[in-house]
């Protein structure tokens, strides 16, 4: 199978293999990595973590599970700008340094291997964890608590102050959710790095796994103009137009399309 099919085979089992989808990711950029050699160098970094652990209930062992990270030179990548090898799960986990989402399902796995409860949060700017009925959230960066005010503090400080903290923005996230999360992220760093065809990659990922947005379509025809291929961003856009909700957007949709040749058909 390939990476791409390899990665969806993870997603759909039961319980979904969230890590292991994650490193099937990174290998569709980068044939050398081998997953399954990963995983299996993954259980000495648990056994080194598990051995740094007090003596607590595993209901309480969540926040020393992401300190003992941080001992081990787990880190938040503050590299400008922002390379694509952060938010790539074996790239983090050989130079210890990677966005909070990629540090989070390094944290998620380590926990399921040692039964400590915890679960991801979809939170917007900056990906959170939580133990299941707690009255805080736990940053993966160094495991700070997080409180309501901590993360209406964060929520401003991303997005600024006309945004507000509402539920939603403290769920739990699905392990698909997140996969396709970290999609949409390396997609915007290989953007952000002119490697178009890696983008490309990740946009396409984040469209199979369903249930997209406008932005997901637009992201992809964006792609598409940037590599001429105008039959395509015409698909995207057209895809883009029905989802759009915005009238201001959908009359610019409109527009662009007008401007792109005809399809043209070849026999």
């Amino acid at each position: 199978m390939s990476p791409r099919q390899r990665f969806f085979d993870c997603l759909h089992r039961s319980p979904p293999a969230l890590f292991e989808a994650a490193l099937w990711m990174a290998a569709e950029h980068d044939k050398h990595v081998d997953p399954e050699a990963l995983l299996q160098d993954f259980k000495e970094l648990q056994q080194r973590v598990s051995s740094g652990l007090p003596l607590l209930p595993v209901s309480e062992l969540a926040q020393p599970l992401l300190r003992r990270m941080t001992d081990l030179g787990f880190a938040q990548d503050d590299f400008a700008p922002l390379r694509p090898q952060a938010a790539m799960v074996n790239k983090v986990l050989q130079t210890r340094r990677g966005q909070p989402l990629a540090l989070a399902l390094i944290a998620l796995e380590l926990a399921r291997g040692l039964e400590i409860p915890l679960v991801g949060v979809n939170f917007p700017g900056h990906f959170l964890l939580k133990v299941p009925g707690a009255d805080h959230l736990l940053d993966p960066c160094g495991g700070r608590r997080l409180y309501p005010n901590d993360c209406r503090e964060l929520l401003h400080r991303q997005y600024g102050h006309q945004m507000q903290l509402n539920a939603d923005h403290l769920l739990a996230a699905t392990p698909l959710q997140m996969l396709q999360r970290l999609s949409r992220n390396l997609r915007q760093l290989h953007l952000t790095h002119d490697d178009f065809i890696a983008a490309l990659i990740d946009a396409e990922r984040v469209l199979e796994m369903g249930d997209a947005s406008a932005a997901d379509y637009l992201a992809r025809a964006s792609l598409y103009q940037r590599l001429d291929c105008p039959n395509a961003e015409r698909f995207d856009l057209e895809h883009a137009l029905l989802l759009s909700d915005d009238p201001i957007q959908r009359l610019r949709l409109t527009e662009r399309l007008g401007h792109l040749p005809p399809n043209s058909v070849v026999h």
